[in-house]
């Protein structure tokens, strides 16, 4: 990956459909997630049509699918797939893994050799779909194998279309998304990198409170249109978070290209906007130094 050519880095992206046809989400929640968005659901793009979207706009994504199988019953893309499928278009993409929570020690295994035979480059955990609190000990297995590799741990947050509309919500508790309890994980595991995705909603202060607190906590801008970004938000990522916040699309729920478009008209400082689409995520998953490896 050539760093210095990419405009951006959409440090948020969901391999929705595997080479077989199967989906990441029941049909149900699926749709329920696409009328949240948008009203018509939304095209799932195989991962090579997604390297091609990004090489394109000279911009590399971050793709990962969520491991939710004990909570929703429905068995994940495989982890193997997506790595190998971001290793043909490394050029443009990052593989990130998920491993459910719930698989305990076993979890902890696969994650290490995800790690060592697959150079996945970090993890992706949605505690709302998943069923778990980040701070549940059940989970802490595998937090050792993340920090011992140095890889970051990226957590939704905040409210999920997944579920919405349905009887229930679909089953899906919302606050175990509430970012309050992954501070414990920033706690308890110092050298963890930890992302929390999303404008936090309703949490946006909790958020922003443990950011600035923690010095391994980022927050990604994925999910919502930066025209709707809270203000408290857009101060913070102006000045204290300067550093630590990250571009993320929510492809292909949200297209790049609205959102930056909508992101040209937020009012950040111009020597805020490259930190924040492209300079802030290649110091946290250590392109830089990849780049420099390989030259």
């Amino acid at each position: 990956m050539r760093v210095d050519d990419l405009v951006a880095i959409d440090v948020h992206t969901h391999a929705e459909i595997s080479a077989s046809g199967h989906g990441s989400l029941s049909p149900l929640l699926m749709g329920a997630s696409g009328k949240h968005f948008g009203g018509k659901g939304h095209r799932q793009p195989a991962i090579a049509e997604m390297a091609a979207y990004y090489r394109e706009r000279r911009m590399a994504a971050v793709v990962f699918t969520v491991d939710a199988e004990h909570a929703t019953g429905h068995p994940r893309i495989a982890n193997e797939e997506v790595a190998q499928e971001c290793a043909e278009h490394g050029d443009v993409l990052i593989p990130f893994a998920s491993v459910d929570p719930w698989k305990g020690r076993a979890g902890a295994r696969e994650a290490r050799r995800l790690l060592e035979q697959y150079d996945v480059r970090g993890f992706k955990f949605h505690p709302s779909l998943q069923g778990f609190s980040p701070d549940d000990r059940m989970a802490y297995p595998l937090y050792e194998v993340l920090e011992e590799f140095g890889v970051p741990a990226l957590f939704h947050t905040g409210q999920t279309g997944i579920g919405a509309g349905l009887p229930g919500g679909g089953g899906i508790r919302l606050k175990y998304s509430n970012p309050l309890l992954v501070d414990d994980v920033a706690v308890d595991f110092p050298e963890l990198r930890i992302i929390l995705a999303h404008p936090s909603f309703p949490w946006q202060d909790e958020a922003l409170a443990i950011a600035t607190h923690k010095p391994h906590v980022y927050i990604d801008l994925s999910g919502w249109s930066p025209k709707y970004f809270p203000p408290q938000l857009v101060k913070y990522a102006n000045s204290l978070l300067k550093d630590k916040v990250l571009f993320g699309s929510d492809y292909p729920l949200i297209s790049p290209d609205r959102w930056l478009a909508d992101f040209a008209e937020l009012e950040i400082k111009a020597e805020v906007r490259p930190k924040i689409l492209k300079d802030n995520a290649v110091r946290l998953l250590g392109l830089a130094v990849d780049e420099k490896e390989e030259s």
